[in-house]
């Protein structure tokens, strides 16, 4: 028999949470291998209908967990308005920016293959962390995809998360995603308008010495 609740607690990080059943108002536990590999991650508010079963431990957990009609046409809505084509504008602006100052030498061209190289570690970072929260492994922290993005790994990061659709609806992450992205596009240009650019080469050198 199928129930109905509402995910009451949800830990996106180790990729479980508790479900409050409508009724009795009892707690039950929940793990993201509860739900379907193509649902979308659960969060706090979520309507759904489980089965009860019981865990290792003896213990009532929630199974085979569904979204409600509603939230599952509210996390669609959600997910439309995020996969608009300005991550992807941006990107090509960038990248063709990057194109130019190598063409005029005002950077070298390892420049370009350092972001490229960051881009491809970030989105197997992200496809790494996704399948550990699928299969309850140790996960990677955010502050180190943050970092990633900082040094140059955010093109990759927005192509794991329209791609794989990972980190790619949770609020509070993208806020600081996007400043990461900010403060790298930001460095870059000022370095590169001021003609100071030769440190990011002085810096991509020295890690290729290392």
């Amino acid at each position: 028999m199928r129930l109905k609740g509402k995910i009451t607690r949800w830990d996106d990080e180790k990729g479980f949470g508790f479900i409050s059943g409508y009724g009795d108002g009892n707690s039950v536990f929940v793990h993201i291998k509860a739900f379907s590999r193509r649902s979308p991650r659960p969060e706090v508010g979520d309507i759904v209908s489980y089965e009860m079963a019981k865990g290792k431990n003896g213990k009532s957990r929630a199974e085979k967990v569904r979204f409600s009609a509603k939230t599952t046409l509210k996390k669609q809505s959600i997910g439309n308005r995020r996969s608009s084509s300005f991550p992807v504008l941006f990107t090509a602006v960038f990248v063709c920016f990057l194109f130019v100052v190598v063409y005029f030498n005002r950077v070298s061209w390892m420049v370009l293959a350092a972001y490229f190289a960051a881009s491809l570690v970030t989105f197997f970072a992200y496809g790494w962390d996704k399948s550990a929260a699928r299969l309850g492994r140790w996960r990677t922290a955010e502050s180190s995809l943050h970092f990633m993005a900082l040094a140059g790994g955010w093109p990759g990061a927005l192509a794991a998360q329209r791609l794989l659709r990972h980190k790619s609806s949770k609020q509070e992450f993208l806020v600081v995603f996007w400043i990461t992205v900010f403060l790298n596009v930001a460095a870059v240009g000022y370095l590169v308008w001021n003609g100071d650019a030769t440190f990011i080469q002085r810096l991509i050198d020295g890690v290729w010495q290392m």
